[in-house]
């Protein structure tokens, strides 16, 4: 696997390998990287010759009160993860390479970005498709890879991947949980004994609104309530957010039809975790 941390650098190593024919499919991190960043890195291989996984811990998406400074990094066992999973260039660039003195150049996608996760953590989104075009740019990837776990950031990237017309395809990889049904997330490791056993309700309480859906329940309202029944018993626990949603648009919905989000983002002690799930439902016909 070869390491490049100068952006000149991996721009000359993409040109080279496209001019040499080969596919190349990026699967961009913040490093830390669990079982759910390697079935990205795999399913980028099923795509690409090339794969490029960047590791950046990027700052303008952190909030003034947020983990920038304590989120985990380990970059020789996240080294180690990257090959073994087929990896073929690590890209690690520098914070004052990415944003250089005077950098004043954002990428904002603004109606998406207005709810779920971007109504608590505004600028989030900025910072997350700032970084993702600039990484877009330096890489020059026909594929890129994510993770339904990050549905906003998906939903986000795909609406300015459409706008710019920028010539890549992203790919969508599905969510990848522990045996008992917890998302995978580098932030889980914040999560003490308890607390990650607190945790379990959010999957737990997407399974209880699947099974009400499927039983019939058309009222979104009436989903929510029992979700926020179910995670407010657990004392840990302060939701940020429940909501059904579409899962193309990200508006609400005011009855359940059709390709739906339900999207959660709740505290555990002082951890934010989000998770989600998509649920088809079919529209119902009028009677004649």
């Amino acid at each position: 696997m070869k390491i490049i941390r100068s952006l000149s650098e991996m721009s000359g190593h993409a040109r080279e390998r496209r001019e040499q024919g080969c596919k190349i499919a990026l699967v961009p991190t913040m490093g830390y990287l669990h079982l759910g960043h390697l079935s990205l890195m795999r399913i980028a291989r099923q795509y690409a010759e090339e794969v490029v996984t960047s590791i950046f811990v990027n700052p303008i998406q952190f909030g003034p009160r947020e983990d920038l400074s304590s989120y985990p990094r380990d970059p020789e066992r996240d080294q180690k993860l990257a090959a073994e999973a087929g990896t073929a260039t690590l890209f690690i660039p520098a914070d004052n390479d990415m944003y250089p003195q005077g950098f004043q150049s954002f990428v904002d996608v603004e109606k998406i970005t207005q709810g779920l996760c971007g109504r608590s953590r505004p600028g989030h989104f900025r910072g997350v498709a700032t970084v993702v075009a600039k990484l877009f740019n330096i890489v020059q990837p026909h594929y890129a890879v994510f993770g339904q776990k990050d549905a906003q950031q998906v939903a986000v990237i795909r609406r300015m991947v459409a706008d710019l017309n920028m010539p890549v395809e992203i790919i969508i990889a599905p969510i990848v949980r522990e045996p008992d049904g917890l998302a995978m997330s580098s932030r889980n490791v914040y999560l003490s004994g308890q607390e990650r056993q607190d945790a379990l309700v959010l999957y737990r309480s997407l399974a209880m609104a699947q099974e009400m859906i499927q039983q019939g329940e058309r009222e979104p309202q009436a989903v929510i309530s029992r979700m926020t029944g179910l995670i407010s018993a657990v004392p840990s626990s302060r939701i940020d957010y429940i909501e059904i949603v579409d899962a193309a648009s990200l508006e609400p919905v005011q009855r359940l039809a059709g390709e739906l989000l339900l999207a959660l983002a709740v505290y555990i002690g002082r951890t934010r975790l989000i998770d989600n799930c998509l649920v088809t439902v079919e529209k119902e016909v009028a009677a004649l």
